[in-house]
């Protein structure tokens, strides 16, 4: 919809324009769009039951809004796509520095300028995409900054007092009069700014170097906080906790589906690497790695493990097979199990480790995530090996392990063709029946990628011997591995 065309306040009142504020705008807004069963948020997976009616149940209220949760729950997202609610344009009187209503004006340049031309006030209209203010709350943020400041030298030239409201400079929130404002990181702001903000939440009035003004201000204000922030760098003081209407604690996907969700809609890929195909079990692995991470006594469960773990290692993986593809000079085919080897870069940036974890290392936390992760996938779509043995049932994975038992080696190098890669995999016995037997309708890239797994599952579980190459991966029997490694001891001990 282009712009309105009305340029006058007095078109304005003969088009039966009514004020709302920014509060009421919301919630008719809302409304309208439950009504038509029109969809909200965009891009938010696995709050449908939990976040998101929590929000709407805030917004019906004409709530301020705190979003508290781990990094990398969405809540600075769902805060932008606040604006989605808002009505397209709004109008406001022309230069005005606080965004006024031409029927609610607040300023005193708005007053003046009404009362001077009347009907023919000139009318400006803002878009809802340029109703969004946003700050991080940094310990260099000042009261100027978010409230405002005396200006002397316009007191000087104007010849006004110090308590003239046309002396202000008016700072971050007064100039987002009729918007959505979001404080990110919340108990960041020192403890003296987030008492200025009280009487701006609650009464409207703002008080600048000791002068108090009455300026109503219709703000939707939406704060975010992550929990580890009030022991370790901060807290929100009680009176600005009470004075904020709704406070809605985020989460992490609640299952794997929600978050690989999550993943496909944020992963930023080209149309080229979009050929890529990625197998199911890959997909699930890259979730399965956050999930480990959740849980490591490694990582330090209070900063959390955000949703760009998942994204950026999904996309580094990506990454991994096209530059396989670019070396082969191949058309694009799929990716596999090894590529997630590729990822590590992309995971150790994502996870805050505590002590333990720093002495061993991030790169080497990790590859252990990847190991955990292949771990336990392995005994969610096969058969457990240490509950075949406690239970001294045949093994469902004697052929494949006699295989390597007669001294057979398998070599699954980075830079392999396709055709390689496959011709390797069938050349196991028993692992292509193994997959047939409990997926027999997979095919293509998703079966030969699964037999590969079934392999790095069998080592995680010590049935075989992993060995990382420098440009690959080498499967070997394993107690033949533990034989040579005592009989290198030994010789060492000879020596």
């Amino acid at each position: 919809m282009s712009q309105p065309k009305i340029k006058t306040l007095g078109e304005l009142k003969k088009s039966g324009y009514k004020f709302l504020s920014i509060k009421d705008e919301l919630r008719e807004n809302l409304i309208t769009k439950l009504k038509k069963n029109e969809e909200i948020f965009e891009g938010i997976f696995g709050y449908e039951e939990t976040v998101i009616p929590e929000l709407q149940r805030a917004i019906l209220s004409r709530h301020n809004i705190l979003f508290l949760g781990l990094r990398g729950q969405a809540k600075t997202k769902m805060a932008r796509q606040l604006v989605n609610l808002l009505d397209e344009y709004i109008p406001v009187i022309a230069g005005s520095p606080l965004n006024d209503d031409p029927l609610q004006p607040i300023s005193n340049f708005a007053k003046k300028l009404i009362a001077e031309k009347k009907d023919e006030t000139p009318i400006s209209w803002i878009h809802r995409a340029d109703r969004f203010a946003e700050k991080l709350a940094t310990p260099d943020v000042s009261v100027a900054d978010l409230i405002g400041d005396l200006d002397p030298i316009k007191a000087a030239n104007l010849k006004l007092s110090f308590s003239d409201e046309n002396v202000i400079h008016y700072g971050l929130i007064p100039r987002s009069n009729r918007f959505i404002f979001v404080i990110n990181e919340l108990p960041d702001l020192q403890a003296r700014l987030q008492v200025a903000l009280f009487n701006i939440l609650q009464e409207g009035d703002v008080q600048i170097r000791g002068f108090n003004l009455r300026i109503p201000l219709d703000l939707q204000f939406v704060f975010t906080a992550n929990p580890e922030d009030y022991t370790n760098r901060g807290s929100i003081v009680t009176p600005l906790k009470d004075r904020i209407g709704s406070q809605i604690l985020t989460h992490y996907p609640k299952s794997v589906e929600y978050s690989k969700q999550i993943t496909q809609d944020q992963a930023r890929l080209n149309k080229e690497q979009q050929k890529i195909e990625v197998p199911e079990i890959l997909k699930n692995l890259v979730e399965q790695i956050a999930i480990e991470a959740r849980t490591s006594e490694f990582v330090d469960s209070k900063s959390g493990v955000s949703a760009r773990l998942t994204i950026s290692a999904y996309e580094s993986l990506i990454s991994t097979a096209e530059l396989r593809f670019l070396n082969n000079k191949q058309p694009y085919t799929f990716a596999r199990i090894s590529d997630l080897y590729g990822a590590i870069p992309a995971i150790n940036g994502k996870i805050e480790l505590v002590y333990e974890g720093e002495q061993e290392g991030p790169a080497v936390i990790a590859q252990n995530l990847i190991s955990l992760a292949i771990r336990n996938l392995f005994i969610q779509l096969f058969p457990d090996p240490a509950k075949l043995k406690r239970k001294k049932e045949a093994s469902e994975y004697t052929e494949i392990v006699e295989w390597f038992s007669q001294n057979n080696i398998l070599d699954l190098l980075d830079k392999e063709k396709d055709e390689v890669y496959t011709s390797a995999l069938n050349f196991v016995e028993g692992l292509e029946e193994l997959v047939s037997k409990y997926y027999p309708k997979l095919k293509g890239a998703e079966k030969i990628t699964l037999m590969e797994f079934v392999l790095h599952g069998l080592a995680e579980h010590s049935l075989l011997s992993k060995n990382k190459l420098v440009e690959g991966v080498s499967f070997k029997d394993y107690f033949g591995s533990l034989m040579n490694q005592n009989l290198n001891f030994d010789k060492e001990d000879n020596f």
